[in-house]
């Protein structure tokens, strides 16, 4: 953060001063919520969440160095030589103070949101900015009303472009957020299923992604999703068009960038042309891009990363490089190699029925080795929760894959229907990406972790792929783990 001072921390925040402090020339280096992480010159906001009170860590804050508090209530006894700022609402005074903020930086900002894929965006994104710009971007999978001010609040005076992701659960969230991060671009992934249980349905899930051009700059320019059943449409809509440039990626030929020659074949990333047509109207052009991440899914933030590459002057080799050189975020299709032949693909962060359909699919085109499928509960779908676990259960039995370990309570509609396809699969084989004469895959269901741990003992062999995946609540990655130490035991077993 760069240096502000506590009359511009009143200005933002609309907070009272208390305690006889009135020094507002008094210098503010960084804010943070976690008295842990305080370093000199902060200001410590006192959050309350359901389980925790911040007001009961101000002192400690103070003690390591925080030159002020930012507060709904005063603590008994003040220090002096400190500052108290007491506001209604401590969360939104970040949000505001994110927002008074923001307003500082003439850079390019890219919003990003969509049901699958929000994080995957923002690393590409970041990856191709980063060729041409000192580049921001939200670490993790910060992206809530304290994530996002918390990145921005981040920024410092060598922050040329930032990459600003946006989640939501409930309509209005993204609207929030958006008008504190104001951004200069903006990019809708896709519209999936995720948190249709809170939403209703996906055309109410359309329109809360939407809510980010609340704060699209205008003239910004919106990329969106080509091969999506709704976002489409807002290119086709003269009233948005009037207010931003729309661009639509996929591998329709309607969309303005689209992919061919796609190669997913190899389960370590795909290539392909970015085609489109030249602005002076000479013919098509082409750009073969290769990306270190598996899935045919892939294409769209590497397109999107070619248009805003593009757009903020970076030369096709430059975002050829960018996107070369993406790396995801910690266990978002992370793939771990592991002895004996054993391959993990880690993406264990979180899951919806989209995210989970192109799991399994880049699981699928795995060669010479025995595929796994180890898939958790979703959460968040609501009254559709068993519609849409059996639906990925039926993707898993069609995919060609050799087991299913279906982890959870929920996951039992998973496992039901891989059995049920299975059984329909009897009367032929599944499809291609079977082995002649296969008809299914072994399914297992676990109601928890401890009994999954018993299926993957007789699993975890030489020359085995596996797709670990579900909801963050599962916390999967304790499976990942699991895997990696048989893995590793079977290996000094062969030494």
């Amino acid at each position: 953060m760069t240096s502000i001072t506590l009359g511009d921390l009143v200005e933002a925040t609309g907070g009272v001063t208390a305690g006889g402090y009135a020094d507002l020339s008094a210098q503010v280096t960084g804010a943070v919520s976690d008295n842990r992480a305080v370093k000199t010159g902060d200001v410590f906001f006192a959050y309350i969440g359901e389980n925790s009170d911040g007001h009961r860590y101000v002192d400690a804050a103070l003690s390591a160095g925080a030159s002020g508090a930012v507060v709904m209530k005063l603590p008994e006894e003040l220090r002096s030589g400190k500052f108290y700022l007491v506001v209604e609402d401590t969360v939104k005074a970040a949000g505001n103070l994110a927002r008074w903020y923001r307003k500082r930086f003439d850079i390019p900002v890219v919003g990003v949101t969509g049901s699958v894929g929000k994080t995957t965006m923002k690393d590409m994104l970041a990856s191709v900015l980063s060729e041409g710009f000192n580049a921001a971007k939200t670490e993790g999978n910060y992206n809530n009303h304290i994530g996002v001010p918390r990145t921005i609040l981040s920024w410092n005076e060598e922050t040329e472009a930032a990459v600003v992701e946006m989640g939501m659960n409930h309509a209005g969230e993204i609207d929030y957020l958006t008008r504190i991060a104001l951004p200069t671009d903006a990019v809708i992934t896709n519209i999936g299923d995720a948190h249709i249980g809170n939403l209703g349905s996906r055309e109410n899930i359309f329109r809360a992604k939407c809510e980010i051009f609340a704060g699209l700059k205008e003239g910004g320019t919106a990329v969106l999703n080509g091969d999506d059943d709704f976002l489409p449409g807002l290119a086709r809509d003269a009233g948005f068009t009037s207010r931003f440039r729309a661009v639509t990626v996929g591998e329709s030929r309607d969309c303005m960038l689209r992919a061919e020659e796609i190669d997913d074949s190899s389960p370590d990333g795909i290539s392909f042309d970015a085609v489109d047509t030249r602005p002076d109207g000479a013919g098509e052009r082409r750009l073969r891009i290769e990306v270190p991440s598996p899935g045919r899914h892939m294409i769209y933030p590497a397109l999107a990363g070619v248009v805003i590459g593009r757009k903020y002057g970076l030369s096709d080799s430059a975002i050829v490089r960018g996107i070369r050189d993406y790396t995801p975020t910690k266990m978002r299709m992370e793939i771990l190699r592991l002895p004996q032949g054993i391959t993990v693909y880690n993406d264990t962060y979180n899951a919806n029925p989209q995210s989970m359909a192109a799991g399994i699919e880049t699981l699928s085109r795995v060669k010479d080795a025995l595929r796994v499928a180890v898939i958790g509960d979703m959460f968040e779908l609501g009254e559709d929760t068993e519609r849409l676990h059996r639906m990925v259960g039926k993707k898993a039995a069609e995919s060609g894959i050799d087991v299913v370990v279906a982890v959870g309570a929920a996951s039992k509609f998973i496992a039901e229907a891989a059995k049920e396809a299975r059984s329909e699969a009897a009367l032929g084989e599944i499809r291609v990406n079977s082995a002649p004469g296969r008809r299914g895959p072994e399914v297992y269901h676990c109601p928890d972790k401890a009994s999954a741990k018993a299926v993957l003992d007789g699993l975890v062999r030489p020359d085995t792929a596996f797709l670990v995946k579900a909801s963050r609540g599962m916390a999967l990655e304790e499976l990942t783990s699991y895997i990696r130490e048989k893995a590793e035991a079977l290996g000094a077993g062969n030494d």
